[in-house]
């Protein structure tokens, strides 16, 4: 297990250990027309899980394998080791010879379906992985001499299966070992790592890996906690019915809330709902969903202020004020005034 350690402030900057501060870089860390492949090892018998279907195992909703395909979403060509199951996203699917062959006959088995210079090489039980992390990686191995460039947890363990690689010395070394040791079966992947030359990045949260029943009761709790459970829900939801949009989710919060304030409390969800609707008809987007929930906003404020303007008109109370005063009246304080 990597242990999990919660992330710093907000704004605080992190350090790779070449001491570079990437605070203020783009949130993928690489220029978006970059191109890498990404190979993902999802075999193995899971034995402290009790030979459970550890990729399967669902984390805030969405199957660990799911979580960190999305992760990887920007790969040209995703293939998993593994047998073929249902995702979220489309992959190629590989398999070593024999199967449970062990880490590195699995990473030669997804190679050969990459053809990219660069190859993100991610295990399936990473539950805190996420695009801006993979593009660090990316960022850092391009700008460097290295042959790749890993996480390290807490503890500074080499973390070489959430790494990004030179696919060329990849294969150079996997072949190098497999001449050396008869074939690559059952080998550790710190041979791997001994051959090449390597830069190291510290991040205890997407190193964080789930390899027991504690690890994933911690990374479901942590999910749940304030700050997150709403971003959780939504990269969940969008998985589930296949959207790729990314919207200003604060922009649509604002507009339910207005709903339900100015209008009445079931018009958020009926609004919103309304407001995607709209979105897709105009050929969804972004920008479509920003424009419907501008006009949808827009309304919701008339609405309020004619209600509020009728309110004064007819002297009814404001809510929250007593019912027998008038929003604007002047207390009558005359000696013989009723008490």
């Amino acid at each position: 297990m990597t242990a999990y350690e919660p992330p710093g402030e907000p704004g605080t900057p992190v350090q790779d250990t070449a001491g570079q501060d990437t605070h203020g870089q783009d949130p993928h860390g690489q220029d978006d027309a970059a191109v890498y492949d990404a190979v993902v090892l999802a075999g193995g018998g899971a034995r402290r899980l009790g030979g459970a279907d550890k990729p399967g195992v669902r984390v805030g909703g969405r199957a660990l394998l799911d979580r960190v395909l999305a992760a990887c979403a920007g790969a040209r060509s995703t293939v998993v080791v593994a047998a073929p199951r249902p995702t979220a996203r489309p992959v190629t699917w590989a398999r070593e010879d024999p199967p449970g062959g062990g880490p590195l006959a699995a990473l030669d088995a997804g190679l050969r379906d990459t053809t990219a210079e660069h190859v993100v090489v991610l295990s399936a039980d990473l539950p805190f992985l996420q695009e801006r992390t993979v593009g660090r990686l990316l960022g850092t191995l391009r700008t460097s001499g290295a042959d790749g460039v890993l996480l390290t947890d807490p503890d500074g363990r080499d973390q070489p299966l959430v790494a990004a690689y030179r696919t060329p010395r990849l294969h150079e070394v996997l072949a190098l070992l497999a001449d050396r040791h008869d074939g690559l079966t059952g080998l550790p992947l710190r041979r791997l790592v001994a051959e090449l030359s390597l830069t190291r990045i510290s991040d205890p949260v997407a190193s964080f890996d789930c390899d027991t029943w504690d690890d994933i009761a911690t990374a479901r709790a942590r999910i749940r906690e304030h700050g997150h459970v709403l971003d959780e829900w939504i990269s969940a939801a969008k998985d589930e019915l296949g959207i790729e949009l990314d919207v200003d989710t604060g922009v649509l919060l604002d507009l339910a809330r207005d709903a339900a304030h100015g209008v009445a409390r079931p018009a958020a969800p009926l609004t919103t709902f309304l407001v995607g609707y709209a979105a897709a008809r105009a050929g969804g987007g972004p920008e479509a969903v920003a424009e419907a929930a501008r006009k949808a906003a827009a309304l919701a404020a008339r609405w309020a202020a004619e209600s509020t303007s009728d309110a004064r008109s007819s002297g009814a109370a404001p809510s929250g004020a007593p019912s027998d005063v008038a929003p604007d009246a002047t207390p009558d304080t005359r000696p013989d005034a009723a008490g």
